[in-house]
């Protein structure tokens, strides 16, 4: 047998979506785009005699911060060390920088010997019937307010990720909100449609609680009654109380970790994670 490591094809991206959704993961319906825009070198895939059996990416935005995720086996070929090899490849690329992941919880010790240490935990919250019936204060973010989204973000996200956040809020079946003071960005916040279920608001940052919950109750809105989920980072407290002043309930958990230290920057601004799999 014949097992190669090799990074994509562009349109091989879409078999990371996929796989995904199966796990149960319910990524965004249009994520394939922007992920890809992110570091295209970024994703590999395990290769069987000719067949992806693995995949898992590791995203560099420049040299400042990386990320882990993807991390798939096909059920039928796990724990034969394919899945492994594959991991390695992904974290020599971005060995040398400071990176993350959200692992799921129980593979935590595994990502522990790898070097990754646990930082806190990402909690997924779903909200249902959740319709907001109010003025928001808050407007849609345009392509002349781009310079300054992109500035709003460099002060939460440890490193410039422009051309991945230039197509997140372009995608289709998606929002993307700001809040402003002026011409100054207070927070922003995207709303995009999932494969599987319902709406995930991601990113949701902003200065403080009540920019934070304007921005989550338009975005919220734009489900029109759907499930809304949130990734909340636990380290915020002020993100849970968002989440439970609306009557949010726990979906899931995973694991932030991190590697070559913690580059997290302004952390009390995020009160929802953009992605699970790219920060």
């Amino acid at each position: 047998m014949s097992y190669k490591i090799r990074k994509i094809l562009p349109k091989e991206i879409k078999i990371f979506i996929q796989w995904a959704e199966k796990e149960g993961w319910n990524p965004g319906l249009h994520d394939d785009r922007p992920f890809l825009f992110s570091d295209p070198a970024g994703f590999l895939v395990g290769e069987l005699d000719g067949e992806i059996i693995a995949t898992k990416s590791a995203v560099r935005y420049g040299n400042e911060f990386g990320f882990m995720g993807f991390y798939i086996v096909k059920p039928e070929f796990r724990g034969k060390g394919y899945g492994y090899q594959l991991w390695k490849a992904g974290f020599e690329r971005i060995r040398d920088i400071p990176s993350g992941m959200d692992g799921v919880v129980e593979q935590q010790h595994n990502y522990i010997q790898s070097g990754y240490e646990f930082a806190y935990r990402h909690i997924r919250f779903e909200a249902k019937d959740l319709i907001p019936k109010k003025s928001f204060e808050v407007k849609p973010v345009t392509d002349e307010d781009l310079c300054n989204l992109l500035d709003y973000d460099k002060t939460v996200f440890p490193a410039n990720r422009a051309a991945f956040i230039k197509e997140w809020v372009a995608m289709p079946e998606s929002l993307t909100l700001k809040a402003e003071q002026g011409i100054v960005i207070q927070g922003y916040g995207t709303i995009r449609k999932c494969h599987n279920s319902g709406f995930k608001i991601g990113p949701l940052f902003a200065d403080d609680y009540e920019i934070a919950r304007k921005l989550f109750l338009a975005l919220a809105d734009f489900a029109e009654g759907k499930p809304v989920y949130l990734d909340t980072p636990e380290i915020n407290p002020q993100a849970i109380t968002l989440a439970k002043e609306f009557g949010m309930q726990f979906v899931f958990e995973t694991a932030r970790m991190y590697h070559n230290g913690n580059p997290e920057r302004d952390s009390e601004k995020i009160f929802g994670v953009t992605s699970f799999e790219l920060g």
